[in-house]
This record gives C-alpha cells, sequence and structure tokens, in this order.
C-alpha cells in the first residue's frame, strides 16, 4: 500500500503564505486523484481540494477557493497545496489522501497530517 508524507505545515501570520507537500511511496500515486483535506480541533475533518490524476482538473472548498491551489508532479510523487492569504479560519491539521477517483478520495491512503497554524 501506498506511504503518504505530508510536510510543509508552521506558523504563520494572517496573509501569509505556506505550501504543503504530499511525498508518496510507491507506483500507484501517478494513478491516483489526490486531495487535501483539514481538520480543526474541535471540529470533524472537512473537505479542502482534490486534483485529478492527470493534474487537469482540481476542485476547491467554498472557504479556500481563489486563496488555495493544489497541483501535483507525477514524475517526483509529490502533490502540493499552495496556501495564499491565510486566515486564522484556515487554522487545522492538513492531511494528503489518494484514491482511485476524485470521489474515492477519502476512502484511499492518508498521510500522517502536518499543522497549520494561523496566527491573528
Amino acid at each position: 500500500q501506498v506511504q503518504l508524507r505530508d510536510s510543509g505545515g508552521g506558523l504563520v501570520q494572517t496573509g501569509g503564505s505556506l505550501r504543503l507537500s504530499c511525498a508518496a511511496s510507491g507506483r500507484t500515486f501517478s494513478s491516483s486523484a489526490m486531495g487535501w483535506f483539514r481538520q480543526a480541533p474541535g471540529k470533524e475533518r472537512e473537505f479542502v481540494a482534490a486534483i485529478t490524476v492527470s493534474g487537469g482538473r482540481a476542485v476547491y472548498a467554498d472557504s479556500v477557493k481563489g486563496r488555495f491551489t493544489i497541483s501535483r508532479d507525477n514524475a517526483k510523487n509529490t502533490g502540493y497545496l499552495q496556501m495564499n492569504s491565510l486566515e486564522p479560519e484556515d487554522t487545522a491539521v492538513y492531511y494528503c489522501a489518494l484514491g482511485s477517483s476524485m470521489g474515492t478520495i477519502s476512502k484511499g491512503s492518508w498521510g500522517q497530517g502536518t499543522q497549520v497554524t494561523v496566527s491573528s
């Protein structure tokens, strides 16, 4: 089974930027849809963004649309989430996930998560 390693989180001020990375082991990354989810303290895990196998189509949660960009480099088995104009409400643990399709990402493999903290 593929293993995912999330990284790139940290502490940033409101309005700042971070880029998260999701490094995958094995060969399945380039044949899997990829997504990012987040979980804030006391809240349920929520969808953030997802991207198709080819990278040709991406979808976003309304709360991050226009601020976050998901991308992937299949040659490097790595996915990314560029986060700009960060807000305190974006504070959460961010997880990447892979699935056989956009609709089944949450049922696939998960990274361990990386903490993002946005100070006001």
